[in-house]
């Protein structure tokens, strides 16, 4: 009886040659287009919310400072109607904004930065706040003296610390939410994380 003994020669085979590639990151593209999806998101979230309140409003979406913009704006006779989602000092529209954030992070996964107007108060109250910065800082100068402003929410010290700045004075934030104010000193501009901070609320 003959025994025969077959020598098979193996090749090593590489598993992760045909393997599918690891799974890349959920939100791909440029950060334009991630934005302009959160633009959308808030949109959709905002038109349902007016539906449910019968409120009329025309949606606008854009995209500043890094940042994805939307705006609820109505002709003058729907103004007064929307002016209350704005609220006394702007409160009900800063809760709103939050809403509207959450809602976009339920979707994305990540956080948002977007901000909200709604019948144009933050751009009326941006130029009112340009106004009063100019005017303190004219005080300070001639004084001399600190002068501190009324606590204001993050948006609102932001433009205040930007106007200052321009004019030549520095500025810094003291106290904790909601009682957070912004001092004008009487010095050059100094380091100041506020415009940072604001910029990611």
């Amino acid at each position: 009886m003959n025994d025969t003994t077959e020598t098979v020669e193996s090749t090593p085979v590489d598993e992760t040659a045909d393997a599918a590639p690891a799974e890349e990151p959920r939100r791909k593209g440029s950060a334009k287009s991630r934005l302009e999806e959160e633009g959308d998101i808030a949109a959709d979230y905002l038109e349902e919310l007016l539906d449910i309140i019968d409120l009329d409003g025309d949606i606008d979406i854009d995209i500043e400072n890094g940042r994805a913009s939307v705006a609820i704006v109505a002709d003058e006779a729907g103004t007064p109607a929307l002016s209350r989602l704005v609220g006394p000092g702007g409160e009900v529209l800063e809760a709103l904004q939050e809403l509207t954030r959450l809602a976009v992070q339920a979707q994305t996964g990540d956080r948002t930065r977007l901000m909200l107007d709604v019948a144009g108060h933050r751009s009326t109250k941006r130029g009112s706040l340009v106004r009063l910065a100019n005017e303190v800082v004219a005080r300070v100068k001639a004084s001399g003296t600190a002068e501190r402003l009324d606590p204001m929410p993050a948006f609102e010290r932001k433009v205040v610390h930007d106007a200052v700045a321009a004019a030549g004075l520095g500025s810094e934030s003291e106290g904790e939410e909601p009682k957070r104010r912004v001092v004008v000193l009487p010095t050059a501009a100094v380091s100041d994380d506020e415009g940072a901070q604001a910029e990611n609320e």
